[in-house]
């Protein structure tokens, strides 16, 4: 169950190169290619490329009746300028890998390399490199296709480097990990008029300043109840950069948020009722439409208690602290026919946090990420 030095030289190495080469949400077709074509060496037993987009599964199977396990990490990056200074910086101008997503398939990666070299007792690992999570889009495509129902598992796990902790320090706990969350997109549409006569056309201006204020206003309770929701305001614009003309089009943009996925319908309602009315007492005409819709992750207590039982077996510290997050995570789609578990590895107490633009993911957490799923495979499979 150990990485090699030469091992962990190679995935280092391999883990530097996805960084330099980066590619955002859907469009993570040469990433996909070079994790197919760094583990074409250790032979799995089956590859499935396209998933959901750009998702790669690689199969590992024992050839004997058992569970499958599946483990998960996320292809894309961001559209972030990078600003590590680091040697291995990216080379596409605006993209880089300021969420570790290269840190989390290199994990997998090393899974393949030892399953290659010896395959499960029993059942069978599936290593899924998955597209698009940071649209929320990636997850939901992946189950959704027809094709993942041979592989669909028993079991799935993922990790998420987590600065702010130290390093290698594991999160870890049952229920909701992550927030359901949406982005809630509002256009209203009136009449444009000569600035000198706004009174001759219809402007969405005394919408927008209402509007603002009361979305936000449906935030409610603390986070540590299951009523929680919050929205946050996140861009809006109105009219044309003139001086000449009246606005008759305005948008508002707002992340909607809940602990649970049952509370996110409430609060969509309310939400429309808001737009609706203030539309109806402006005379607007308005949509409402939805983006990077996010379940809640939740983790189970079983999938839990075997990747706590890894973490105590390989010495790894963990608690539940800092969980669940306000963040989302589209892992929770695999939790929907799966028993499924996330933990949060830590990537250093003073470490860059995620999304910044001086992010780079630590290669020390490669091996400690490898070893915990290593033994929770081990544990269920043998």
């Amino acid at each position: 169950m150990q990485l090699s030095n030469q091992d962990i030289a190679d995935l280092v190495a391999f883990r530097r190169e996805l960084h330099r080469h980066p590619e955002i949400s859907n469009e993570e077709e040469e990433t996909a290619r070079r994790v197919v074509a760094f583990l074409a060496g250790p032979k799995p037993d089956e590859v499935l490329t396209g998933l959901g987009g750009h998702g790669v599964a690689v199969v590992y199977d024992s050839g004997r009746p058992g569970p499958t396990v599946l483990f998960r990490s996320e292809l894309d990056a961001l559209p972030i300028e990078e600003l590590s200074g680091v040697q291995h910086a990216s080379t596409v101008p605006g993209k880089s890998h300021m969420c570790g997503h290269d840190g989390h398939t290199t994990i997998l990666a090393a899974l393949g390399r030892q399953f290659g070299r010896a395959r499960p007792a029993t059942g069978r690992v599936v290593l899924m490199f998955q597209p698009a999570e940071e649209t929320g889009n990636g997850a939901a495509g992946v189950v959704s296709d027809p094709r993942y129902a041979a592989i669909r598992p028993d079991f799935a796990f993922s990790l998420h480097n987590l600065p702010g902790t130290p390093l290698g320090h594991v999160r870890l706990k049952p229920g909701v990990v992550n927030c359901a969350s949406r982005g809630m997109r509002v256009v209203l549409t009136g009449k444009t008029a000569h600035s000198s006569m706004p009174e001759t056309g219809t402007s969405p201006m005394t919408a927008v300043s209402r509007l603002m204020p009361a979305l936000t206003a449906l935030s409610r309770g603390a986070f540590d109840s299951d009523d929680f929701t919050l929205v946050t305001v996140t861009h809006a614009e109105m009219g044309e950069a003139v001086f000449g003309i009246a606005p008759g089009r305005a948008e508002i943009w707002a992340t909607l948020r809940t602990r649970l996925d049952e509370r996110m319908a409430d609060l969509v309602a309310a939400a429309e009722k808001l737009v609706l009315e203030e539309a109806a007492a402006q005379n607007l005409a308005y949509t409402v439409d939805y983006h990077e819709i996010f379940v809640a992750s939740m983790n189970d207590e079983d999938a839990t208690a075997l990747l706590r039982a890894a973490l105590d077996a390989e010495g790894v510290a963990h608690d539940g602290e800092t969980l669940p997050m306000r963040a989302s995570e589209d892992f929770g789609h695999f939790g929907r026919a799966s028993k499924s578990a996330m933990f949060f590895l830590g990537a250093g107490e003073r470490h860059p946090q995620l999304h910044n633009p001086d992010y780079d993911f630590p290669d020390d957490l490669i091996p400690i990420g490898a070893k915990i799923f290593m033994r929770a495979a081990r544990d269920l499979l043998g």
